[in-house]
């Protein structure tokens, strides 16, 4: 694995980092999204998320999060 790669899996404090939410509430998406792997035959790893697939849901598949404009 190269040292600029990031894990496959995120943990519940990348996710609060991403989105700028409390723990309890991360962990929260953390099962929404996991819930929605499961269902599509996924295995998915209780207290982690897909990083792939969080960024797909958060409207950011490159990995870069999207600024708002206002």
């Amino acid at each position: 694995m190269e040292q600029n790669s990031k894990p496959v899996i995120m943990g519940v404090e990348e996710v609060v980092y991403a989105l700028g939410i409390s723990r309890p509430y991360a962990y929260r998406i953390i099962r929404m999204l996991n819930s929605e792997m499961e269902q599509r035959g996924y295995t998915t790893i209780k207290g982690k998320v897909s990083r792939k697939y969080f960024y797909e849901r958060f409207h950011c598949a490159d990995g870069v999060p999207r600024q708002e404009v206002r």
